[in-house]
């Protein structure tokens, strides 16, 4: 058995796919971030701070995962994964100049269709990309190559708000509409320098949407890596959607500041989130997947714990900052996770199962952590977050010594 070869950024960024998801997913994420805040802000004034108005736009952008996650996912094991990802750019640029038409008609709710469209076809694309990593990357830049697309989120989370609410405040909505539909152009035409899709297997029988559904949840209860992946997706979720409404708490009553005060918390996490992206790559070459998943997921329960805790901004600040340092080992030990265990043509729906499963853990507890708040302290809720993380670090422990597990999927039986 050969070694294999040591290769660092330099072969990295010589990969053309690498290159080129980077390129695009930059200007996807300045087409979503500028959405994202200017929709918010719009939506804002028009209805003089509609509390209904405003969740409507996380219903369109959330909702999606939900519904359209599995679906997606089995479409793109189905489709031709480059082809789908110009695809789904090129329908939200269309989309939202759609709405850039209507809104000079005056009619201004057409808006949030411009979110849920481009939510939709990010269920299609998003799986495709990963099967592109995996038959185009070599297995020992996946990690690497996950890391820097992790950075690039990871640097959006500051400066996107910032892009976002500077476009709409300076131009307007129309502008941020037109800025919207052009990033989502140019991420297309990018994608086309990405090498040609393999021609799809002849001898492959034909199989309805339903069988290849039932297929891929078989495929993942015979994994023993992706069903423990799925327990530690879902008490992750649990975890964070039981505080992720409550931060500005953490500041009003347990720093007795101004709600405003929030954003620096926002700051200090986005920050270590950049920071930590850069540390990750540097050890991702000799750092196991499952093993950055269970570091990145022990220090979000210690952020956790000291957050709760603290009764002095410095030191709330520098748990968030902690957390966040942290938080890229999470996204790519179970982005190299699946790759690492799934087979090209189940990457689609293998994301569209555990996604859902996160989300949806995520959002019962989002919805039970105001009714907690009623009845526990603060702290108690955090330290609860920090307990069920921990439990997700628990559920990994079987796999930790694994470097990359084989598995078989039996069909027919």
């Amino acid at each position: 058995m050969t070694s294999p070869k040591k290769l660092g950024m330099g072969a990295l960024f010589q990969n053309r796919v690498i290159r080129t998801i980077l390129l695009s997913v930059f200007f996807l994420q300045i087409g979503i971030w500028v959405r994202n805040y200017s929709i918010l802000l719009y939506v804002i004034e028009k209805t003089n701070e509609s509390p209904v108005a405003v969740s409507l736009i996380s219903v369109a952008e959330f909702a999606p995962i939900f519904l359209f996650s599995f679906i997606g996912g089995t479409f793109a094991d189905r489709w031709r994964p480059k082809r789908t990802m110009v695809w789904c750019d090129l329908l939200s640029a269309v989309s939202v100049f759609v709405v850039l038409l209507t809104l000079f008609f005056g009619d201004w709710k057409i808006i949030f269709f411009a979110t849920l469209v481009s939510s939709i076809l990010s269920q299609f694309s998003q799986p495709a990309g990963m099967k592109l990593f995996k038959l185009h990357v070599p297995a020992e830049l996946v990690q690497m190559g996950m890391s820097m697309y992790q950075t690039v989120f990871a640097l959006f989370m500051i400066l996107g708000p910032i892009l976002g609410t500077f476009v709409f405040q300076r131009y307007g909505i129309l502008a941020a509409v037109g800025v919207m539909g052009v990033a989502f152009l140019i991420s297309a035409a990018v994608l086309l320098m990405l090498p040609a899709d393999p021609e799809p297997k002849k001898e492959k029988p034909k199989t309805t949407l339903m069988e290849e559904m039932k297929e891929g949840f078989r495929y993942v209860l015979n994994s023993k890596a992706l069903t423990l992946l799925g327990a530690c997706f879902a008490a992750a979720g649990l975890a964070i959607g039981l505080t992720q409404p409550l931060g500005v708490f953490l500041i009003t009553e347990r720093l007795g500041l101004p709600k405003e005060e929030l954003q620096w918390l926002m700051a200090a996490f986005g920050i270590g989130m950049i920071l930590g992206g850069g540390i990750t790559i540097a050890i991702s070459k000799k750092v196991m997947p499952q093993m950055l998943l269970a570091i990145g997921m022990t220090a979000s329960a210690i952020g956790m714990v000291g957050m709760g805790l603290s009764t002095e901004l410095w030191l709330t600040l520098t748990a968030q900052f902690f957390a966040g340092l942290f938080m890229p080992c999470i996204h790519i030990g179970i982005n190299t996770m699946i790759l690492q265990n799934t087979e090209e043509s189940f990457i689609g729906r293998v994301n569209g199962i555990l996604n859902p499963l996160f989300m949806g853990a995520m959002v019962i507890t989002m919805s039970a952590s105001g009714w907690l708040k009623t009845h526990l302290s603060i702290v108690y809720v955090y330290e609860i977050s920090a307990v069920l993380l921990v439990i997700g670090v628990l559920v990994l422990v079987p796999i930790m010594r694994k470097s990359s597990v084989k598995q078989e999927f039996k069909q027919g039986m």
